[in-house]
């Protein structure tokens, strides 16, 4: 009994000195650390468009309206599989109801192509040729996920070269010897979806003229955060 006292008193006495170096630890006041953040950006081309495409009909036969779309989202489905380099996804098919004082008076019956290519010229013809039967809803500009990828990768040594740089300059300007990296955070933005500056309305355009495209560029930033701390 007394030698099992002696184990518990030891353990006791061990975890109190392991629970107040982590106190010790967590208290420890750090000087001479400085936050620094750097930025590197570039301007990117749009490479790649989205657009959308749907088929509407309204009635008082919801049946005979289903199997008018069918029949012009098919035909356009037959004539984007012509192309393999523009992706192509039937969106949500939806009927709905007309209604008139309270009652049902008719149907609308709709349904959209989303068409997503980065031959811009191919996109425009196309548009151009589906348009005859189809209302085209929108029309948005992206940078492609390899072009970013690509451009991230040149811009996370320019921003790391930059941190590097400013962090001498510190060093240099305070007359320390050196300095350690306490931590350090990297983060990407822009190439997000870009829309043309006048929106596109869900009518048919003039079938005998595709539309014009003129898909711009956005700015691609890498920023470079984090602690140093002088020696």
């Amino acid at each position: 009994m007394i030698k099992l006292q002696h184990v518990l008193t030891t353990v006791i006495l061990f975890a109190s000195i392991a629970t107040g170096n982590a106190i010790a630890h967590q208290d420890e006041t750090h000087y001479d650390r400085i936050h620094l953040s750097v930025s590197a950006t570039a301007q990117l081309d749009n490479d790649t468009m989205v657009a959308i495409v749907s088929a509407q009909e309204e009635g008082s036969q919801a049946a005979q309206l289903s199997a008018l779309v069918n029949k012009r989202i098919r035909n356009a489905l037959e004539l984007v599989k012509k192309h393999p380099q523009i992706k192509h996804q039937s969106n949500a098919y939806s009927s709905n109801p007309i209604y008139n004082k309270n009652k049902i008076t008719g149907w609308r019956v709709s349904q959209s192509l989303r068409l997503e290519s980065s031959n811009m010229a191919l996109m425009s013809d196309v548009l151009g040729k589906l348009q005859a039967d189809l209302a085209l809803k929108s029309m948005q500009f992206t940078v492609s996920p390899d072009s970013k990828n690509k451009q991230d990768e040149i811009l996370i040594n320019e921003a790391l070269e930059a941190f590097s740089k400013r962090a001498q300059q510190v060093v240099k300007k305070l007359d320390r010897r050196n300095y350690k990296i306490v931590d350090i955070n990297i983060s990407t933005s822009g190439a997000g979806v870009v829309r043309p500056q006048y929106q596109m309305r869900a009518m048919a355009m003039d079938a005998e003229n595709s539309p014009a495209i003129a898909a711009g560029e956005q700015a691609v930033t890498v920023t470079v955060s984090g602690k140093i701390e002088l020696e």
